[in-house]
């Protein structure tokens, strides 16, 4: 049997990495989005989304990726994927409404036999509910995106979940051979399940986050220094050497929380008890505050017109994305007479929305005669700064690090007043 030709229909974070990956494997690939604007700059090479590697890996497929604004293209295609990212409103909830459109607008011009997958995230019973096409032709696929590694988890995929109308059934053997040709194994199971096993990860995720946070705000009271525990955690077989053990600024980015609140909104419909994920999101809430609440009691008590420098936008590193950022969080927080000098690789200093900020350029230009420094993502050029230099650069003494970018005992060598999630502030500390 030929090799399938695959489509992917919406080319946001989601469809475009995952259609590239699938175009890394030799695949003749269709990219289809309603956009014209964004198809142009696709076909260009000018991408609306910043992944690591990602550019490259385009550049290798060349010819075997095409992009198109005609629906009509995804005719030729074997198998094609709903592939849009799925918006979160501030209460983290899902909007359907533009993939349902985007279903409405595919599936009448498939050709007869082709096999549709829903790679979008969506909430249990979504599939299965969907009219066309036949069940035998219909699956869900848990999307593995995850901003910042998105090329690489795509690219060399841990496992793949697909819901079936009936798993005891085999799969379609054109989706089959795509997926056997990552290499990993494929996990066939019913709709529900497979749209239920997405958000699971992402609520055990939530819960090692919240754990982390919770420990390490302990920590900061009592003595302990949480990067001293978690080895000691890593090497327990019951947790596992790769566990989600750094502390945070609460649960950023939108599809944790999208999935807390999905746990939420099912255990009020149906009366099951959801009060372990609420307390994650009230913990992610009042973590993701630290980095304010501890620059109110320290700097903004002696000072009212304070220039604090801020490193980092994006929710995390190596994305442009500002989905529930916690340093937009924090900015948001700053009383108006603060000046707020902004540097982010990626994001533009306009999206941190304070009346008095200012982009610079370069980490140490922002840096310079700061009274505090905020290291709000953890971007890995930051780290290649020496605490010696942003304390030469600063005008004051208060650096605040929660992920740690800075060596503590060289920054507070350097003379900075140093403080991190995990361990104690500066004048409570023992030994």
């Amino acid at each position: 049997m030929s090799a399938p030709i695959v489509g992917f229909a919406g080319m946001t974070h989601l469809g475009l990495v995952s259609a590239t990956a699938v175009a890394s494997r030799g695949f003749q690939t269709i990219c289809y989005d309603a956009d014209d604007s964004l198809v142009r700059r696709l076909k260009s090479r000018d991408l609306p989304v910043s992944e690591p590697d990602l550019a490259a890996l385009m550049q290798a497929n060349g010819a075997r990726q095409t992009f198109t604004g005609s629906a009509g293209d995804l005719n030729r295609c074997d198998v094609v994927y709903i592939a849009a990212d799925v918006p979160t409103n501030d209460a983290g909830e899902s909007d359907l409404g533009g993939i349902r459109v985007l279903i409405d607008r595919i599936v009448p011009v498939l050709a007869t036999n082709t096999v549709l997958v829903v790679l979008s995230q969506v909430p249990p019973g979504f599939t299965r509910a969907l009219s066309a096409p036949p069940p035998e032709r219909r699956y869900y696929q848990v999307e593995t995106l995850v901003f910042g590694r998105a090329v690489e988890r795509a690219a060399k995929p841990e496992r793949f979940i697909v819901g079936c109308a009936n798993p005891r059934e085999p799969l379609d053997a054109r989706l089959r051979g795509l997926l056997e040709a990552f290499g990993c194994p494929i996990l066939p199971m019913r709709y529900e399940s497979a749209e239920l096993a997405k958000i699971s990860i992402n609520v055990c995720l939530a819960a090692s986050i919240s754990v982390a946070n919770t420990l390490a705000e302990l920590c900061e009271t009592v003595g302990a220094n949480w990067s001293e525990i978690v080895p000691a955690l890593k090497l327990d077989r019951r947790i596992g050497p790769d566990s989600y053990l750094s502390p945070g600024l609460g649960i950023a980015g939108g599809n944790l929380e999208r999935d807390l609140a999905t746990i939420v909104g099912f255990g009020a419909r149906h009366g099951t008890d959801t009060a372990v994920v609420e307390a994650f999101l009230g913990n992610s809430r009042r973590r993701r505050d630290w980095a304010a609440s501890t620059l109110k009691s320290t700097l903004l008590r002696e000072k009212a017109d304070p220039v604090v420098a801020v490193w980092g936008l994006a929710y995390k590193e190596n994305t442009h994305s500002i989905k529930n950022s916690p340093a937009l969080a924090t900015i948001s927080q700053l009383p108006p007479g603060v000046t707020v000098r902004v540097h982010d690789p990626v994001v533009p200093a306009s999206a941190a929305g304070h009346p008095r900020a200012e982009g610079c350029p370069e980490p140490l230009e922002a840096a310079r005669g700061a009274d505090a420094l905020m290291i709000l993502t953890p971007w890995p050029q930051y780290r290649a700064i020496a605490p010696s230099e942003v304390a030469r650069s600063m005008a004051g003494r208060l650096l605040l690090d929660p992920y740690r970018v800075m060596d503590p005992e060289a920054s507070e060598a350097a003379g900075l007043r140093y403080y991190t999630l995990g361990r104690p502030a500066p004048q409570a500390r023992v030994g």
